[in-house]
């Protein structure tokens, strides 16, 4: 999703910078519900006030709502389809490939230092061996950048 919104709104009709983009997916993965529909209120709204934002919640939820809907009634009987659950395993593969390279585009843009890297690795291992919970992980990140925000504004004082 990230790679697609990326290249609509920022390199196709230039509605939102590069800063912009990783300001709706920091808010958008912190907030609840789909990082869609979360952008899409968010770039609508930049773009056209509010009526531009529930225009755009709309058109990302109604596709989706309407073709989910249809598939309901008969999902029982495509899911044995041996076509579709193929098209399903192939669809999870390319994914992953997705959220790779988004995680790629976003590593490159954001500020690097020896704190967004022990931030990276901390909650790379509280999801992958502890598994707990995500928003858990974004409060305690956000706790811990304001926290190294205002210590490195008081080291700063001192100097």
């Amino acid at each position: 999703m990230i790679p697609f919104m990326e290249r609509e709104t920022h390199e196709k009709h230039h509605w939102i910078d590069k800063e912009d983009l990783l300001d709706i997916v920091t808010i958008s993965e912190s907030t609840p519900g789909p990082i869609a529909i979360n952008a899409a209120t968010f770039i609508g709204y930049k773009t056209a006030g509010f009526l531009g934002s529930v225009c755009a919640t709309l058109g990302v939820v109604l596709p989706s709502f309407l073709i989910i809907l249809i598939l309901s009634f008969c999902l029982d009987k495509v899911i044995e389809f041996k076509p579709v659950a193929y098209a399903l395993w192939g669809i999870r593969a390319g994914v992953l490939a997705l959220i790779a390279k988004s995680f790629v585009s976003l590593f490159k843009q954001v500020k690097k230092n020896i704190f967004a890297y022990i931030m990276m690795i901390l909650a790379f291992i509280a999801v992958c061996i502890f598994k707990l919970d995500v928003v858990i992980i974004v409060l305690s990140a956000a706790a811990l950048g304001i926290a190294a925000y205002f210590i490195s504004k008081k080291a700063g004082e001192k100097k």
